[in-house]
């Protein structure tokens, strides 16, 4: 299979300094620059992110580039918000993530979520009409939001209400997710 080439394309990932489940930020950081993507980092301070594994175990820490409350969503052709129970709760308090998910889903940029990263889509109060998929446990606040659909899909692409949500449920989902982010930036 051909690698698709993502060069020039750029990718903003928010997430919070500690809690994001390792491989939902580190796969796509990896995938993405590989195929010549630029993507920033963006947490709750300039520490660096201590990611977990499975929730619990201490995983690989990741660099951030800067902080939420700096960043300007206008450079930017998607957003990614990985996971993680402990990330995705605090992350939708953060009212600079609720801002950056605004920007983009109002100028119809692409979002793509994955496991617990819909919780900051349903805080901004983005998530009605569309259809996604999350972590099992957050169907009931997704369908409480307003969203058309919860499935239990390994990927979910909805381009209602003018703007592409890319979404799946858990790092086994990675392959399928990262197809439809490829997708979402050469198209």
């Amino acid at each position: 299979m051909p690698t698709t080439d993502l060069t020039g394309r750029t990718v903003l990932a928010i997430v919070t300094d500690y809690g994001v489940e390792q491989d939902e930020l580190v796969v796509p950081l990896e995938h993405l620059r590989e195929r010549g993507a630029v993507v920033t980092v963006a947490s709750t301070s300039t520490d660096p992110v201590q990611t977990l594994v499975g929730d619990k175990d201490p995983g690989r820490t990741v660099p951030v580039d800067v902080v939420l409350d700096d960043v300007d969503p206008a450079g930017f052709d998607l957003l990614l918000v990985p996971g993680g129970t402990l990330n995705a709760d605090s992350l939708r308090l953060e009212q600079a993530a609720s801002r950056i998910v605004r920007a983009f889903t109002g100028s119809g940029r692409p979002v793509a979520a994955i496991c617990h990263g819909p919780w900051a889509l349903v805080e901004a109060g983005v998530v009605a009409g569309k259809s996604l998929t999350s972590y099992a446990s957050l169907q009931t606040d997704v369908r409480n939001a307003g969203a058309a659909a919860w499935r239990d899909e390994e990927v979910v692409v909805d381009d209602a209400e003018g703007w592409r949500l890319i979404t799946s449920r858990d790092p086994g989902d990675l392959d399928a997710f990262l197809g439809a982010v490829d997708e979402a930036l050469a198209g």
